[in-house]
C-alpha cells in the first residue's frame, strides 16, 4: 500500500519556490496591464464625415458623496445647443428618484452658484421612468471660473455634499475650450 502524503519538507520547498517566482508573474503582469488613471476621462471623438453628426466632447468619472453613494458625473458639450455645457449626475435607479426641476447648489470656498435643471429638456431623459439622473446647465459655472479649485455639489432630496476634485474642474473647463466659449 502506497502512502499518499507528501513530506513537510518538499511541501516547504514546493512553497519556498512559489515566492521566488510570485514577484516575477506580477512584475510581468503589471507590465502588461494598461495603468489606470487617478484622474477622469476625457474622451473625444471624430465625426464620422458621411453622417454629418457634430463631434462629441466628454468627461467622465465616478465620485462618492459623504455618505459614501457613487455618482456617475458626467460633463459633455450639449448636441441640442451649441453653446451649452451639460452636466449630468446619475444615481442608482431604485435607489433615487429626482424631482425636476431641481436645482444644483454649486459651492467653492464663500462662492455659490446654482445651476439650473434641464433635465426635461433632454428627449431621452425626460421620458425615462427611472428618474436617476439630472442634467444642469454647466454654462455659467465655468464662464466664472477663473481656476481649477475644489467644488462641493448639493442636490437636494439626493445628497447634501459632492466633492468635486480640482483636476475634474480642469477636464470640465478643456470642454469649454473645445466648445469655442
Amino acid at each position: 500500500m502506497s502512502n499518499d502524503k507528501i513530506p513537510l519538507n518538499s511541501l516547504i520547498k514546493h512553497c519556498l519556490a512559489l515566492l521566488q517566482i510570485m514577484p516575477v508573474f506580477l512584475g510581468v503582469c503589471f507590465f502588461f496591464l494598461k495603468p489606470v488613471s487617478a484622474y477622469g476621462e476625457l474622451l473625444i471623438t471624430k465625426a464620422d464625415e458621411n453622417n454629418g453628426v457634430a463631434p462629441i466632447a466628454r468627461s467622465l468619472e465616478t465620485l462618492r458623496d459623504l455618505d459614501h453613494q457613487s455618482w456617475q458625473i458626467v460633463a459633455y458639450r450639449s448636441s441640442y445647443s451649441n453653446n451649452e455645457v451639460v452636466l449630468r449626475i446619475v444615481g442608482y435607479p431604485g435607489k433615487l428618484r429626482l424631482d425636476h426641476p431641481t436645482d444644483l447648489l454649486v459651492k467653492a470656498g464663500r462662492r455659490e452658484w446654482v445651476l439650473r435643471d434641464i433635465t426635461l429638456q433632454n428627449p431621452l431623459l425626460a421620458s425615462d421612468g427611472r428618474q436617476a439622473a439630472a442634467e444642469f446647465d454647466l454654462l455659467p459655472l465655468l464662464t466664472a471660473l477663473s481656476n481649477n479649485r475644489p467644488l462641493r455639489f448639493e442636490l437636494l432630496n439626493a445628497f447634501n455634499e459632492l466633492p468635486v476634485p480640482p483636476y475634474l474642474v480642469r477636464e470640465w473647463r478643456s470642454l469649454l475650450e473645445l466648445s469655442g466659449n
